[in-house]
């Protein structure tokens, strides 16, 4: 069961503001979800194959270094900045 905290520590991540509705939906659907994943954890896979995507179709190009922006130019139209670098807000929870 997914307990409220958890759903409110994910929304404070995530910066959402929700109802108490829609922490109690989310409870529910994520403890349905996590519920669905229990299941196919149980399920017998030794018999299958592993399945190996090849991206051969996708053509590579040459990297090579090419005309860039100077670093005002890419700051230009910044909203903010400092010291010659973007300023964005934080979004890493210590």
């Amino acid at each position: 069961m997914v307990d409220r905290e958890w759903v409110e520590k994910i929304a404070r991540l995530a910066r959402l503001s929700l109802s108490e509705e829609e922490i109690s939906l989310f409870q529910r659907q994520l403890g349905d979800i996590l519920h669905f994943v229990e299941q196919l954890s149980e399920l017998d896979t030794s018999e299958v194959e592993p399945y190996i995507q090849k991206t051969e179709a996708t053509p590579m190009r040459e990297d090579r270094a090419g005309v860039s922006l100077s670093q005002e130019e890419a700051l230009m139209n910044a909203p903010q900045r400092e010291k010659g670098f973007f300023v964005v807000p934080r979004i890493v929870e210590v």
